[in-house]
């Protein structure tokens, strides 16, 4: 019997393949980067060939790692950035357009114009999103009216549009030879385009959008078997049977599998995902509302959810626009080469401000600066623009729940530095806790293929699994945290109101 379940983790700054056991633990990993494509200022684009060549490496990484053949697994998960949209010819195979990114602000125009009737709230009540950059809808648009040729074969019939889950799973089950053409509820429920209620798609938004019913994958449970690898795949006749867009997958990872429960990922940006049950919850304060999971025939279990669109990647801009660090870890020692931030606050609003603002007209702010200020405060208060970034929507969960959150589950690449979880916890008031496996996204894709076949019998077993591996008590001084957060509030007022007609 096989005795490993492999997730694909497609995420934004790389593709992974990880294959776990049947207590969760990591056998072996396989990962690498692709090329963040930056043609103007507000665009970010991926390149789908080279996100699909990466993952079929990363599979053969992992599988030989461990010295494993398609036969010792189970089954695959797939776990993805959910936004990001690809568009493809069915009949070549090839992305008519590079891949537009989630964090991509080149469709403010398109929202613009959208909200005109009806303001950007115009579908929220029908789809728990407002209009915005951020979902893929605006981005199919955009391919359509400025991809020469692409509007009149998107009309023909002869495109497809996928977040990179579909365009994974389409190719890993054969593309044009057969290729399955498929999402799951919770990537759906971040197009626009997805009425939460009946799990469909609205025809009416469609057309508002102007796109085709036809270029739209089939929407499905997120544990179900979508069909199997082809032949020439490593992983050839092994079932696909489980899809979650990356944060869900997160939030499966973590068990946090019922009303109440919560956790927060710290990736190239941050998400909090809030379980509300089989219930609809429409926020009052600046969140989302999504689909949190559904597991073949039960019933859909949605959430509130807090998006922060620049956390990791300001990590990451450090590194590879300023050049103040060689690698990422090293920010956490930069930054503690200086006792505090120095008055120093960085407002990351590189694509806007996400939850709870909701401000496209907002650009990154550093402010507070003197002669006195140094790279190591810029480091500082780089991850200090995390914590407080996680404390504004902790703020708007516990506002819209009615219930203070009491304790944070973490997880993602960001939960190795010491110093921005000690943070994290002493602006929270809470206690933060980050379990032994931390790559509980990539784990929440495995649990949802897993089930779909047997690997886990339930719920249950997958709880059993979960292990505290650190925790950080707040310790920090309520006065100075109210203070800090005073002045961090009135640094977020300077990075509005910056995009106009004349800067964009």
């Amino acid at each position: 019997m096989a005795d490993y379940v492999i997730a694909i983790d497609q995420g934004t700054t790389s593709s992974r393949a990880i294959i776990f056991d049947k207590k969760g633990s990591i056998v072996s990993t396989g990962q690498k980067e692709h090329e963040q494509i930056l043609p103007k200022a507000g665009w970010v684009e991926h390149d789908p060939l080279e996100i699909w060549r990466n993952v079929q490496e990363v599979i053969g990484v992992a599988l030989a790692k461990a010295d494993l053949t398609r036969h010792d697994i189970a089954a695959v998960g797939i776990t993805n950035q959910r936004e990001t949209a690809v568009v493809w010819d069915r009949t070549t195979g090839r992305p008519v357009y590079n891949a537009i990114v989630w964090q991509d602000t080149r469709t403010q125009s398109i929202v613009d114009r959208l909200a005109e009737d009806g303001g950007v709230d115009r579908f929220k009540p029908i789809v728990g999103l407002p209009l915005a950059t951020y979902f893929s809808g605006t981005k199919i648009a955009w391919i359509l009216e400025n991809v020469d040729g692409a509007r009149a074969k998107a009309d023909s019939g002869d495109l497809m549009f996928g977040t990179t889950d579909s365009w994974v799973l389409w190719n890993l089950t054969g593309g044009t030879d057969g290729g399955v053409h498929a999402t799951d509820v919770t990537n759906a429920s971040r197009t626009l385009f997805m009425d939460l209620e009946t799990l469909e798609w609205r025809d009416d938004i469609l057309e508002v959008f102007g796109v085709p019913r036809s270029m739209m994958p089939e929407i499905r449970s997120s544990s179900e078997v979508y069909g199997a690898a082809e032949s020439s795949s490593l992983l050839r006749e092994t079932p696909i049977a489980g899809i979650l867009g990356d944060q869900q997958a997160a939030t499966f990872g973590q068990a946090a599998f019922d009303t109440g429960e919560s956790k927060n990922t710290y990736g190239t940006g941050n998400f909090l995902i809030f379980n509300t049950g089989e219930e609809i919850v429409h926020s009052k304060n600046g969140l989302l509302t999504t689909v949190g999971y559904k597991l073949g025939d039960a019933p859909t279990h949605y959430a509130l959810e807090g998006s922060i669109a620049v956390t990791g990647s300001l990590v990451q801009w450090l590194r590879d626009q300023l050049g103040i660090i060689g690698s990422a870890p090293e920010v956490e020692r930069l930054a503690t080469t200086v006792e505090d931030n120095g008055g120093v606050y960085f407002v990351p609003a590189f694509s806007g401000l996400f939850a709870p603002y909701w401000r496209p007209d907002a650009r990154g702010a550093l402010v507070g600066l003197t002669r006195y200020a140094n790279k190591g405060h810029i480091a500082r208060a780089a991850l200090e623009a995390v914590a407080f970034q996680t404390r504004d929507v902790i703020d708007a969960v516990n506002a819209d729940a009615g219930v203070d959150l009491t304790e944070l589950k973490v997880d993602g690449g960001m939960v190795a530095n010491d110093a921005l979880m000690q943070f994290q916890a002493d602006v929270l008031g809470v206690p933060v806790v980050r379990p032994v496996v931390a790559e509980t996204t990539a784990l929440g894709a495995a649990y949802a293929a897993g089930l779909a076949v047997g690997f886990w019998s339930g719920l249950e077993d997958l709880r059993a699994n979960w292990q505290e591996d650190k925790r950080w008590e707040p310790s920090l001084d309520a006065e100075e945290v109210e203070r800090q957060l005073r002045l961090w509030r009135k640094a977020v007022t300077k990075s509005m109101d910056w995009v106009d007609a004349d800067v964009r």
